[in-house]
C-alpha cells in the first residue's frame, strides 16, 4: 500500500509541474513583452504578447486542473501526514489561496480578453499582477515544501499517532533555513523553461517563415533571458548546495555517491553508476577534491558520507544520484547552446544557421526534464523522511487505505491524466502552427459578438440594457417622482 501511495504521488507531483514552470516563466516574458511595447509603441510587442498570452492562458488552466486532485490524497493516502503538517501547511495554503491564485486568476481575465477594452497601462497592470500571482503562488508551496525539509519555527504537541507539528514562530517557519534558496532555485528553473520554451516555438517560426521578423525578435529576447537565467541558476545551486551540506549532509552523500567518511577531501563525480553494496562509484569520472572546495572551499577539507548516520536514516543512492547528475548535465547543455546562440546572434548570422534553429526547437525538452530531475533528486534524497528528522514516510500514510483502492484510483487518474495532457498538446499545438499574426475571427471570439463574460458585464451595468441590474432602481426612482 505504501509503494503504491509514493507512486501515485509522485505521478501525480510531476504531471502537475510540466504546467506552473511554464506559467511563472512565460508571465515573465510577458511583462517584458509588454513593457517593451509600452516604451516603444512598436506593434510587434504587442502582437506578440497576444499571441504568448493565448498560449499562457491554456497552460495555466491545465496547470489549476491538474493539481486539484493533489490535495485530495493528503487527506485519503496520507492521513497521518496531513495531521502532522496540518497547522504548519494550513496556513502556508490558505497564503497561497488569498495571495497568490486569487490574484492571478482575477486579471486572467483582463490579460486574455481586456485588449482594446482597457487602456494599455491598465492592461499591462494585469499582466504583472499574473506574473505576481504565479510567484506568490510558488513562494508559499516552496515554503511549505522547505518546512519539510529544514523544519522550524514549531513545536511537537500530542502523543503516538495524535503527534503533530505547531507553530511557535510564524516567520521562523518561512524563513526555515532551506526556503529562500530553494525558491530562487525554483523561479530560475521555471524562467529557464519559460525562455527555452519561447526560444523553441520561436525558432521553429523562423524556420517555417511564420511571421519570421516578430519570431526573430521573440527569439533573440528569449535566447538573452534563458541565458542570464542558466547564469543565475549556477549561483543558485552552488548556494543551494551549501544548504543541502549543513542540513541534510546524508542527502548530499546520496547526491554525490560519498558512501565511506575519511580524512581526504571529497571528489565531485561527472558521472558513474553508484554500487550501495560495494559502497563506491563504479566507471565514476569526478574531480578530485571539487566537491570539497565547493562546500568548505578547502579541497583535502573532509565531509561526512552516508556511513555517518545510522543504516535506518540514509537515503537511497542511485535515483537522487542519477537524478542529480541529470540536472547538472542538462544545465551546463542549457548554458552552452543559448550562448551559443546568443553569440551566432551578436554576429548577425544566427538566423543563417538553420542546423541551429533546429537544434532549439526540441532543445524545450531540456528543461523540463532538469525541472523533474531536481525534484526528484530533493524529494528521493529526503527519504526515509517525509518531514526531515520528524516524521517518516512509512509513518506517514493512511491506516484505512486499501491496495485495491489505491491501484484503482491511479488507474482512473492515469485516464483523466492522459486525455488532460492530450488536450493540452492539441489546443497549444493549434496556436503555435497559427503564430503571432493569428488573429480570431469574430464567430470564433466569444466576446466578439456582445456575448461573453465581458460583454455580459458591461451589459449588467449599462441603465440602458434590458438586462441591466442599475435600471429597475432607476426606473423605480422616476416613477417615485
Amino acid at each position: 500500500m505504501l509503494g503504491l501511495a509514493r507512486a501515485q504521488f509522485a505521478l501525480t507531483i510531476m504531471f502537475h509541474y510540466l504546467f506552473p514552470p511554464l506559467s511563472i516563466g512565460l508571465g515573465a516574458l510577458m511583462v517584458v513583452m509588454e513593457g517593451l511595447y509600452l516604451r516603444t509603441k512598436d506593434p510587434t510587442w504587442s502582437k506578440l504578447v497576444r499571441f504568448w498570452s493565448r498560449i499562457f492562458a491554456v497552460n495555466f488552466a491545465v496547470g489549476v486542473a491538474s493539481g486539484i486532485v493533489m490535495e485530495m490524497q493528503f487527506g485519503t493516502n496520507w492521513a497521518t501526514y496531513s495531521r502532522f503538517v496540518g497547522d504548519v501547511f494550513g496556513s502556508a495554503l490558505a497564503a497561497e489561496g488569498i495571495f497568490a491564485f486569487f490574484l492571478e486568476s482575477g486579471f486572467l481575465a483582463v490579460l486574455v480578453f481586456g485588449w482594446d477594452r482597457v487602456s494599455p497601462r491598465m492592461h499591462f497592470f494585469a499582466t504583472c499582477m499574473v506574473f505576481t500571482g504565479s510567484v506568490f503562488s510558488s513562494v508559499w508551496i516552496v515554503i511549505a515544501n522547505s518546512w519539510q525539509q529544514t523544519p522550524a519555527g514549531h513545536h511537537i504537541v500530542g502523543e503516538g499517532a495524535a503527534r503533530r507539528a505547531e507553530i511557535v514562530d510564524f516567520w521562523a517557519m518561512v524563513h526555515n533555513p532551506s526556503a529562500m534558496p530553494r525558491l530562487a532555485h525554483v523561479l530560475l528553473g521555471a524562467f529557464i523553461l519559460g525562455g527555452f520554451f519561447v526560444a523553441s516555438v520561436s525558432a521553429y517560426h523562423v524556420l517555417r517563415g511564420i511571421e519570421a521578423e516578430a519570431s526573430k525578435r521573440a527569439l533573440t529576447l528569449a535566447l538573452a533571458f534563458a541565458f542570464a537565467s542558466n547564469v543565475a541558476m549556477g549561483l543558485s545551486g552552488h548556494e543551494q548546495a551549501n544548504v543541502v551540506a549543513e542540513h541534510q549532509p546524508a542527502k548530499l552523500a546520496a547526491f554525490e555517491g560519498h558512501f565511506r567518511t575519511s580524512n581526504e577531501g571529497v571528489p565531485l563525480y561527472l558521472f558513474g553508476v553508484p554500487d550501495v553494496d560495494a559502497g563506491r562509484v563504479r566507471y565514476g569520472v569526478g574531480i578530485p577534491g571539487m566537491l570539497s572546495v565547493l562546500v568548505k572551499g578547502d579541497p583535502n577539507a573532509p565531509l561526512p558520507a552516508l556511513d555517518s548516520v545510522p543504516p535506518e536514516d540514509r537515503p537511497p543512492v542511485p535515483v537522487p544520484f542519477t537524478a542529480y547528475h541529470v540536472m547538472i548535465t542538462l544545465a551546463g547543455a542549457m548554458t552552452g547552446l543559448s550562448a551559443l546562440a546568443l553569440f551566432f546572434r551578436a554576429r548577425g548570422t544566427l538566423f543563417e544557421k538553420r542546423w541551429l534553429l533546429r537544434a532549439l526547437v526540441p532543445a524545450v525538452v531540456m528543461p523540463y526534464v532538469a525541472n523533474q530531475a531536481g525534484w526528484v533528486a530533493a524529494e528521493v534524497g529526503r527519504q526515509p523522511w517525509v518531514v526531515y528528522g520528524l516524521l517518516r514516510t512509512k509513518d506517514a500514510a493512511s491506516k484505512v487505505v486499501h491496495t485495491e483502492q489505491i491501484a484503482i484510483s491511479i488507474a482512473v487518474f492515469s485516464v483523466l491524466y492522459l486525455a488532460l495532457f492530450a488536450v493540452w498538446l492539441v489546443v497549444l499545438t493549434d496556436k503555435i502552427l497559427h503564430g503571432p499574426g493569428y488573429a480570431p475571427k469574430p464567430e470564433d471570439d466569444p466576446d466578439a459578438g456582445g456575448e461573453g463574460l465581458l460583454a455580459a458585464a458591461a451589459a449588467l451595468a449599462d441603465p440602458a440594457s434590458p438586462e441591466s441590474l442599475t435600471a429597475p432602481a432607476e426606473r423605480a426612482s422616476k416613477e417615485a417622482t
